[in-house]
């Protein structure tokens, strides 16, 4: 059955793939992004061209344009059956050598934005006691990593909120999954799409060779991994799209799609529950 899904963060990477993928299975794909008649005026033009398409602005940042183009959308097709949560920056280096400010501009987009679209979009959802809330998070969401902390604390934020809204939306048949993708070659890790980094290099510096070091063996590790399984971008809007065709109620809290660890990420989400499960228990 088609459905209407909205997707964050259209104009690169995932989102653009995501949007492609659903649109060619025969759903309705509400393509978001921001600055369709400015900086992505090219990319709007391209994914607008494809049948079953239709590109909306929506900056994730903005309470505004979050909840003008949700309410554009649901006037339009009366519901929104999928919320796919995209849109995301990253950024490396020394946690001390961020200034608030750049932390703020990143949980902005990877922890508030997500909450921006889950208060837009669940009246509807809950009124048609039926919906399923994608968020793409991160394979080390669950831990976390040197000169990635801001980043990892974001997307670690972003669990907490599936996991508690998979249980305060039980009542409405309104179903959440984190995917966690590993580290794909995409516009966000190719260098090509800006990140937000540590802005503090006196810091930085402070810390001399050994950091900088360090940094860059992690760099090699993951992108060399990256290489080494030859890891395909498609497999995140493969992903999306079993998840949206499952049958209601089967669908996991948590989908792991990272090839180079898949076997020892289940092994933890299921420790993961487990923990919760006998916490619940022992406090309800």
């Amino acid at each position: 059955m088609s459905k209407t899904i909205l997707v964050t963060g259209t104009s690169t990477g995932f989102g653009k793939l995501i949007t492609k993928t659903l649109a060619g299975e025969g759903h309705t794909v509400i393509a978001t992004m921001r600055g369709v008649d400015g900086k992505n005026a090219a990319v709007a033009k391209e994914l607008a061209a494809i049948p079953n398409v239709e590109v909306v602005e929506l900056d994730v940042t903005s309470d505004a344009s979050v909840n003008n183009a949700i309410n554009k959308v649901l006037a339009r097709h009366g519901q929104i059956d999928v919320l796919v949560n995209n849109a995301a920056v990253t950024g490396f280096g020394l946690l001390e050598a961020y200034s608030l400010d750049q932390v703020r501009n990143m949980f902005e987009v990877n922890f508030y934005g997500v909450l921006r679209t889950y208060q837009a979009v669940l009246p509807s959802m809950r009124k048609h006691k039926s919906g399923l809330i994608i968020n793409i998070t991160s394979g080390a969401s669950g831990h976390t990593l040197p000169f990635m902390v801001p980043y990892l604390a974001s997307k670690f934020g972003v669990e907490s909120i599936t996991e508690g809204m998979q249980d305060e939306l039980s009542d409405y048949g309104i179903e959440n999954v984190s995917i966690q993708p590993g580290v794909y070659p995409t516009e966000m890790n190719n260098g090509s799409k800006a990140g937000v980094h540590a802005d503090k290099p006196a810091i930085t510096a402070e810390y001399g060779d050994a950091a900088a070091n360090k940094m860059n063996a992690l760099g090699a590790g993951l992108f060399g991994k990256m290489a080494e399984f030859n890891m395909d971008p498609q497999t995140i809007a493969d992903g999306i799209l079993a998840l949206v065709n499952m049958k209601k109620g089967t669908r996991p809290l948590r989908y792991p799609l990272d090839a180079i660890a898949q076997g020892t990420d289940v092994e933890f989400i299921e420790a993961r529950a487990d923990i919760k499960k006998k916490w619940v228990a022992k406090y309800s």
